[in-house]
């Protein structure tokens, strides 16, 4: 690969619909010319505490990602390294003994609540995205993904909510809305959010493409 890859950095808070957002923008990319990144991946590894005391871990805390793995691992991709990705297991609450070899692609595509945290991974980013969806909608997505997907209760869903997801979302996740080049309303999958990746961020990542072909 000749030249810097395009960064696209998309944030926004838990169900905000950020991730179907990025499926819909992949989906319509070549997919041999992109990778995704899910700063979920790098979550801190827990393999050390009990699966208890995982639990009782606040994963809706920037304290709870190894920023410095990923800046470093992003660096790698830049440099036109292969890179060892951590893979994330999310009804144990910790890394997996496998990893994903990632290989340099022309653009890189990174999602997730705090993408747009620290002002080291920010400076990386060419496109900032904000993904910017009301508050009782995120929390109905967020039940249902982590009842049907990752096993929780609803009790134990609205109690995660009011104790931790709620206050880290206040203080950590809107703020860096700020940074955002583009804020999409809502997210998923609705007109406007269509409409931004047809506009704008896909002339953005043909031309990157052909540049490197």
């Amino acid at each position: 690969m000749v030249g810097r890859p395009l960064i696209i950095g998309i944030s926004g808070g838990t169900g905000s619909g950020k991730t179907r957002f990025t499926n819909e923008l992949i989906k319509r990319c070549n997919s041999n010319y992109v990778i995704y990144i899910s700063q979920d991946s790098y979550y801190k590894d827990l393999s050390h505490m009990t699966y208890e005391d995982r639990c009782n871990v606040n994963f809706d805390s920037p304290d709870s990602i190894d920023f410095k793995g990923l800046h470093s691992d992003i660096k790698k991709l830049i440099d036109n390294s292969d890179v060892n990705a951590p893979i994330y297991n999310y009804k144990r609450h910790k890394r997996m003994q496998e990893t994903e070899t990632l290989k340099p692609k022309p653009v890189i595509i990174l999602e997730g609540i705090f993408s747009l945290y620290t002002s080291e991974i920010r400076e990386l980013i060419d496109c900032k995205i904000f993904v910017d969806t009301p508050a009782d909608v995120r929390i109905l997505r967020r039940a249902k993904r982590d009842i049907n997907k990752r096993g929780r209760t609803i009790e134990s869903v609205f109690t995660q909510y009011t104790q931790t997801v709620k206050p880290m979302h206040e203080k950590f996740i809107e703020p860096t809305k700020t940074y955002a080049d583009i804020i999409v309303m809502d997210g998923g999958k609705n007109k406007m959010a269509i409409d931004i990746i047809e506009s704008k961020l896909l002339p953005m990542i043909e031309e990157k493409i052909n540049a490197q072909a």
